[in-house]
């Protein structure tokens, strides 16, 4: 009798697709999900909906005709992803860039990571259940996107960054308007925070769910929020420092554990709002040390990079992102390969999701925070 009530209670795990079209995968991902109930037993995440072939377009494109197709891996930071491509091809081609330059790609790449974070912390709102957070998240990054339209003429994909320098100088007015977004926003992200952080809700859906441990994100190689997040003190922006953030006096948040457990939801999404204020922590500095002069130095009409290969990596506002470029001495790429911090921490899922409930799950997917344009490059 015994055998037979076991034999009863036995259970066959469901697959449930989430995905490719579901708003909780934060874009074309699809997860295959196997739940018993509403536990998640198993979780495997399918890539390959959004390719685009951007590694071998850039090997039948000039230096300079590559910069847009880094734009369009990771659409909400473009900034970003122009600034290590350039960097990598200056370094082997011995480009000096005016100081006025170097002051605004730091600008311009704090901006774009306040703006990155603002929309993680608008959709993540949404993914456990509220609105209101997204509506002032988009309004205050619609500041920083009129900024850069102005700067670029476009408001999502800039290709502003050029090598040598920036396609376009910044004006008094524009730096005054920074100035004070950057005021009115260190006072809007405590009030974000006290809506959203502190509040009972969020919390109990987010602490000490989808925990990474520091083991975990050493094994995976976890980069950005997800590892500051676990508690590790890293960012390439001091550690490895490039540019001239050297130069800039700013903290590295970590996670602490504080809610529940160290390195959970409610730890990424920590360690974003302080980077929000980190950066504008850095956005000031640039501002009262912005120099006069040129915004470009001197580069050949036609680039020809010698023979060689070099690897560059930026701290992005997702993570870590590298460049690995070989050169054969000609007008274009023999090899540019990307290494994407989203494409890593995509494959930490199947650790993640076991044994967290279908709700948490989303939750989780959500404080990875990717980009899919970036993952499927």
């Amino acid at each position: 009798m015994h055998s037979l009530n076991e034999e009863k209670l036995k259970t066959e795990l469901l697959t449930v697709n989430m995905g490719p079209q579901h708003p909780a995968t934060h874009g074309v991902l699809r997860v295959e999900i196997k739940t018993d109930g509403e536990i998640v037993a198993q979780a495997i995440p399918h890539l390959g909906y959004l390719h685009r072939c951007m590694e071998k377009h850039s090997e039948n494109l000039d230096y300079r005709g590559v910069i847009p197709f880094c734009d369009r891996m990771d659409y909400l930071a473009s900034m970003s992803m122009e600034l290590g491509y350039v960097l990598a091809v200056e370094k082997m081609l011995g480009t000096e860039v005016p100081r006025r330059a170097q002051y605004i790609r730091t600008l311009v790449c704090e901006l774009q990571r306040i703006a990155s974070h603002l929309m993680f912390f608008g959709t993540y709102a949404i993914d456990l259940g509220a609105f209101s957070p997204f509506l002032y998240a988009f309004q205050d990054r619609e500041i920083i996107l009129r900024i850069f339209e102005e700067l670029s003429g476009v408001r999502l994909l800039y290709n502003y960054i050029w090598i040598g320098g920036v396609w376009n100088d910044i004006n008094d007015d524009q730096l005054k308007r920074i100035k004070e977004f950057c005021i009115t926003m260190s006072e809007s992200l405590k009030k974000y925070h006290s809506l959203v952080g502190e509040n009972k809700i969020f919390i109990e859906r987010t602490r000490s769910i989808g925990v990474i441990t520091k083991d975990l994100a050493f094994e995976y190689g976890a980069t950005g929020p997800l590892l500051r997040g676990a508690g590790v003190k890293w960012d390439l922006r001091k550690d490895r420092t490039y540019s001239i953030y050297n130069e800039f006096d700013f903290d590295i948040p970590v996670g602490s554990g504080e809610k529940g457990t160290l390195g959970d939801c409610w730890d990424r999404y920590y360690v974003r709002m302080q980077e929000m204020h980190e950066s504008i922590k850095i956005i000031q500095q640039c501002l009262d040390g912005i120099e006069e002069g040129a915004i470009i130095g001197k580069v050949p009409k036609n680039i020809k990079l010698p023979k060689g290969e070099i690897y560059q990596r930026t701290e992005c506002p997702r993570g870590e992102l590298g460049y690995h470029l070989i050169s054969d001495g000609n007008k274009k790429p023999y090899r540019l390969k990307v290494k994407s911090s989203c494409f890593t921490h995509v494959s930490m899922l199947p650790d993640i999701a076991p044994g967290l409930m279908i709700a948490d799950l989303v939750a989780s997917i959500g404080s990875v925070d990717i980009v899919l344009g970036e993952v499927d490059r």
